[in-house]
């Protein structure tokens, strides 16, 4: 449900306002509270809110009845005070009052509190951290909200000291070659620690050992890539699974190592198209741009998170498309579904700078802006980020973006109404796709149509009124 409803419900006439928020559904951004509610508890939802993406707490509203606060003024101040007695360190809320009528019809009014997302974790006065997820407010395990700490950059898991290794143990030519980059004079051991690659016990940190030790993958087994060729489109199951034979590649090393032959393997792995270049000669071409798909390789070492075990970095390669995944959510405050809008944020800025200082990353936060340039510079659809519960795919699919003369053509919104098809990766009602762009179902209905007529969508359904009728990318 966009936030905007919530917005939209509030700045209805009196009258309605009670019976409009109780309509809406719980989620991500909004959550209801009864006006009995103790302190202590609403200081669970406020800590989840801030923990997460920021929201909206209505006090007032329980069981499907509109209570108000009218009856409990008392309470007031106890709720507004509540950031302050209950959270540490003091959650950022505005706290206004809403006029309504409640359910006997009286003149009453609503706390409404907005709670803005938090750069660092916030947690209760008994020490438990608290998570919005959907529509909830999820107690986080000590494992999950050490996660949530790392992602928020209070500490970072690359800064951290790994256990009985010395800098003598690291491989000296990555390091000889790490300072003939950087120009460094001096020790190894000022070369690591102008980088914050020992901590101030002059220990190496994790970054460090996954940088330049000979076979990282003894203390983290997880940190390597898989990539993958499928003769298919789909991925398939059991006899019908469609790798490619001997096709299933497992790449370890040092970061810089194996982004290097990780590489070199795509390179040789993806399939090629040949197509008239700007001389007017046919050449030899990815069907995914080198640049985009390289790009979102590196994205994928530098910024995945190594504090997950028993996760790696999957490369799967299909005749239409590559998709790669990472583990760790995407870090910090970031909006999947609009990559573009994201901020630099490094979950791991010790390896994002010397991997910079190689010329592996320019730790300028252009990835996610590069892979979208190349994409379109050869006319295929924008990227797709799936998130999932502990992973992040990127997806370089090679479809078309309209052209201009048919963008022209089609009615504004088109090129949206694909993407969704797009990323929905199955076929979707005409409702779900007017409430996905946000537009009313006729004009959805219009651009579908229109899109239908040129080739570019088609309908499957047994009549014009059948509930279950579905529209396709073609």
């Amino acid at each position: 449900m966009p936030s905007n409803e919530v917005d939209e419900a509030l700045a209805a006439p009196i009258p309605q306002v009670g019976e409009r928020l109780l309509a809406l559904h719980e989620d991500q951004w909004f959550d209801r509270k009864s006006v009995r509610i103790a302190p202590r508890d609403l200081a669970k939802a406020l800590v989840a809110f801030a923990n997460a993406e920021g929201g909206t707490v209505v006090v007032g509203l329980s069981d499907g009845a509109v209570e108000g606060m009218k009856t409990h003024r008392s309470k007031l101040n106890d709720f507004r005070q509540t950031p302050m007695d209950h959270t540490i360190p003091p959650v950022r809320a505005r706290f206004d009052q809403q006029g309504c009528l409640n359910s006997n019809g009286a003149a009453d009014t609503l706390l409404v509190i907005r709670i803005d997302p938090s750069e660092v974790v916030h947690k209760l006065a008994n020490d438990e951290v608290y998570l919005r997820v959907g529509d909830e407010s999820r107690r986080l395990s000590f494992a999950h909200r050490q996660e949530l700490e790392f992602d928020k950059g209070q500490s970072q898991y690359d800064g951290r000291a790994v256990p009985d290794v010395q800098v003598a143990d690291l491989d000296a030519d990555l390091i000889s070659n790490y300072r003939s980059r950087t120009g460094a004079k001096g020790t190894t051991q000022k070369l690591l620690a102008a980088r914050s690659l020992l901590t101030h016990k002059k220990e190496l940190t994790n970054a460090g050992y996954l940088l330049f030790a000979p076979y990282p993958q003894q203390l983290f087994p997880q940190a390597y890539i898989r990539i993958i060729k499928f003769l298919t489109t789909e991925r398939g199951t059991g006899a019908r699974l469609g790798i490619e034979d001997d096709l299933d590649i497992r790449v370890e090393g040092p970061i810089p190592r194996a982004i290097q032959e990780a590489s070199r393997v795509m390179e040789e792995l993806v399939p090629k198209r040949r197509s008239l270049d700007a001389s007017g000669l046919f050449e030899s071409r990815p069907i995914v741009p080198r640049d985009a798909y390289l790009e979102g390789l590196v994205n994928a070492v530098i910024h995945r998170s190594y504090s997950l075990a028993g996760d790696h970095i999957r490369v799967e390669i299909y005749p239409d498309r590559i998709e790669i995944e990472s583990p760790g959510r995407f870090p910090g405050l970031a909006n999947p579904t609009a990559p573009l809008e994201i901020s630099r944020f490094a979950r791991n800025p010790r390896i994002a700078r010397v991997c910079a200082d190689l010329r592996i990353g320019q730790e300028l936060g252009e990835g996610i802006k590069r892979i979208f340039e190349e994409m379109r510079l050869v006319g295929l659809n924008d990227p797709v980020y799936k998130q999932g519960a502990g992973s992040v795919r990127l997806i370089l699919a090679t479809v078309p973006r309209l052209g201009p003369t048919q963008a022209m053509r089609l009615p504004t919104g088109s090129q949206q109404i694909l993407e969704v098809l797009r990323v929905a990766g199955k076929g979707l009602g005409t409702g779900e796709i007017s409430e996905a762009i946000s537009l009313s179902r006729p004009a959805t209905t219009k651009r579908l149509r229109a899109l239908q007529g040129e080739g570019l969508v088609t309908w499957s359904g047994k009549s014009a009124r059948d509930p279950r009728a579905e529209w396709s990318l073609a």
